[in-house]
């Protein structure tokens, strides 16, 4: 068993949405369908993150959104009106933070499902689910998805709403957290779709436009806007569809191997031997890893230590198309490797970019250079 022991990890839309922001990693893939809890394995490994959700933005995130669902989501609503011009008719809203006083999720994703299916049958009233429980199976596994969002119905489609306290500047958001909140959004849509299928409504019912609110400039005042996520749904489902498939990595990977951070007596395992096992799965690394994966640290020491371009970024190792290493493309810009046929014209980029490297060092060392 690869994680031993240790229990299951069970997913968030946090986890999921982690999925899809680097689909061709097999070692993210592996540990995910296994379970395998990739803080303790990091922190085990000697390369833990030293940062992680910072507890002021969680308190301000938690204040926003009370804020904009005070009183029956009425601040939510005049967002949805007036700044989306959506014809919202009266809002039927419904609280599905517990039910009955009784918080257990199964019990709230059966009211969840009950609400929804009956709305999307035309059959309720509801407009605005607070807090819906949503499930979804993720390698046989059930996930609970318990969305920090409201879901709404308007032309006969569900919408999911996902309520950032990031700002929105002169109608732009930073582009990466736009990115996160989108890609966590698509979680819910999959999860929404799942559940919704069950009772035969097709997934045209759940849109894939996200309505996103955060707070307007430098005030506490929200604003909202529009995304498509139509890319990331996609990307997602065949990244959740490559779990379930997780038996045809495994016979790829040696008898044995195990993630497990302790021996069969229940001491510390040897960091070495954690490693080595590490070392065995291929993994695939990018500097945006740092944003969203427990393993960055240690996929970013691997991806040096070998060499690969993928430490430079995506950009990059798309411009040096044939070339696996930097010292290969080294090589070549300083003239040191002869190109084959195919690398030709990259070589030639790089000997170019190398000649005016050595210029613009060459004149910053000449006096008055700097003036």
């Amino acid at each position: 068993m690869l994680r031993g022991s240790a229990p299951r990890l069970t997913y968030s839309a946090r986890s999921l949405a982690a999925l899809e922001n680097n689909p061709r990693c097999t070692l993210r893939a592996v540990l995910d369908a296994s379970g395998s809890n990739k803080t303790d394995i990091a922190k085990h490994a000697g390369y833990e993150l030293p940062f992680g959700q910072s507890p002021f933005a969680i308190t301000r995130g938690n204040s926003f959104e009370a804020m904009v669902k005070a009183n029956g989501c009425a601040e939510l609503l005049r967002v949805l009106r007036d700044i989306l011009q959506l014809p919202l008719p009266e809002a039927g809203y419904q609280d599905l933070n517990d039910v009955g006083g009784d918080g257990r999720s199964e019990i709230r994703h059966a009211r969840t499902r009950q609400l929804l299916v009956r709305t999307a049958q035309g059959l309720g009233d509801g407009t605005l689910f607070d807090h819906p429980m949503l499930l979804l199976r993720v390698g046989g596994h059930a996930a609970f998805l318990e969305p920090d969002l409201v879901a709404f119905r308007i032309g006969d489609r569900f919408h999911v709403v996902e309520i950032k306290s990031f700002p929105i500047i002169d109608g732009r958001g930073d582009p990466a957290q736009v990115r996160a909140a989108t890609t966590q959004a698509c979680a819910y849509i999959i999860a929404l779709r799942a559940m919704l299928a069950e009772a035969g409504i097709g997934p045209e019912a759940v849109s894939e436009t996200i309505v996103l609110v955060a707070p307007k400039d430098f005030t506490n005042r929200p604003a909202a806007a529009f995304v498509d996520a139509r890319k990331q749904v996609a990307t997602l489902t065949r990244q959740l569809a490559r779990i379930e498939r997780i038996g045809d990595l495994l016979d790829l990977l040696p008898d044995g191997l195990t993630f497990t951070i302790t021996d069969e007596a229940g001491l510390p395992r040897p960091v070495g031997e954690l490693v080595e096992a590490l070392d065995q799965v291929p993994a695939t690394y990018r500097p945006d890893c740092l944003n969203h994966c427990e393993m960055a640290f240690y996929c970013r020491a691997r991806a040096r230590d070998g060499g690969s371009l993928d430490v430079l970024g995506p950009a990059v190792r798309e411009q040096l198309g044939g070339i696996d290493t930097v010292t290969m493309a080294l090589g070549l810009a300083r003239g040191k490797l002869r190109p084959n046929d195919e690398q030709v014209e990259i070589a030639a980029s790089l000997r170019h970019a190398a000649r005016l490297r050595a210029e613009l060092r060459s004149t910053a060392g000449t006096p008055g250079a700097a003036a």
